[in-house]
């Protein structure tokens, strides 16, 4: 077997309190098991922005993965903030200093959920802060089912990285999001929407591999979620 690529993975941070006594680092096993069984070599990633250089001197690509917390509206501009964001500020500090240090070195990056949404702003995309406030009719994005289960559908679109990928022009994928994509960034594409016309995927052809997917593949929910770890590791590969 080749050698497995090695991927940096960002973790989600919690204060003390709860599960320990002091402030800690978490993330869902499945995302490493994902990674795992794609091929890649996974590695956990502490929040220290002085280091996401000597990060990138060891990894072969980037994972920003999700959380219950948003990115923060100054980064793309916004003064106001609406009632329902939540912040974490050391660690989009983190995922921002990682992420645009690996893109400066056309590193491959897959940014899921909130990862995604990183991702635009490090694209120099906007968000929108709270989906039921700024899309008329919108779905549940944040589904009350589980999250092993679809949600809702997206339509792909062709002649896309996302559609390379997977083959598929359509998708059952799971949602647990409230903020959304309102603009890629320049140079970047939307590669997947849902039904009422809320960003589910985006990408940037300026770089070897740059995706982010608003739901959970690392669930599998969809034939089409492993596929995207599949096209991810491959892209570490090269």
């Amino acid at each position: 077997m080749s050698k497995r690529p090695l991927i940096g993975l960002t973790l989600d941070s919690e204060p003390a309190g709860g599960w320990s006594k002091l402030p800690w680092y978490a993330l869902r096993q499945n995302y490493f098991a994902a990674v795992i069984e794609a091929g890649g070599l996974p590695v956990a990633l502490p929040h220290h922005p002085e280091l996401a250089l000597a990060y990138l001197e060891r990894l072969d690509g980037v994972l920003v993965t999700g959380g219950a917390f948003d990115v923060d509206p100054a980064l793309w501009g916004e003064e106001a903030v609406h009632p329902t964001v939540t912040l974490k500020p050391g660690r989009t500090d983190f995922e921002l200093a990682v992420t645009r240090a690996a893109l400066g070195r056309d590193m491959p990056v897959l940014g899921i959920c909130g990862g995604q949404q990183l991702l635009a702003v490090a694209f120099g995309g906007t968000l929108i802060q709270h989906i039921p406030d700024a899309v008329a009719e919108a779905l549940a994005h944040e589904q009350p089912t589980p999250r092993t289960g679809p949600g809702h559908e997206i339509e792909v679109a062709e002649d896309t990285l996302l559609h390379r990928i997977t083959g598929r022009t359509r998708m059952a994928v799971n949602s647990a999001h409230h903020q959304a994509v309102a603009t890629p960034g320049a140079g970047a594409r939307v590669n997947a929407l849902a039904p009422d016309g809320v960003v589910e995927g985006l990408e940037h052809p300026g770089y070897r591999f740059a995706l982010g997917v608003q739901w959970h593949p690392e669930y599998a929910v969809d034939p089409g979620d492993p596929l995207i770890f599949r096209g991810f590791i491959e892209a570490c590969r090269g």
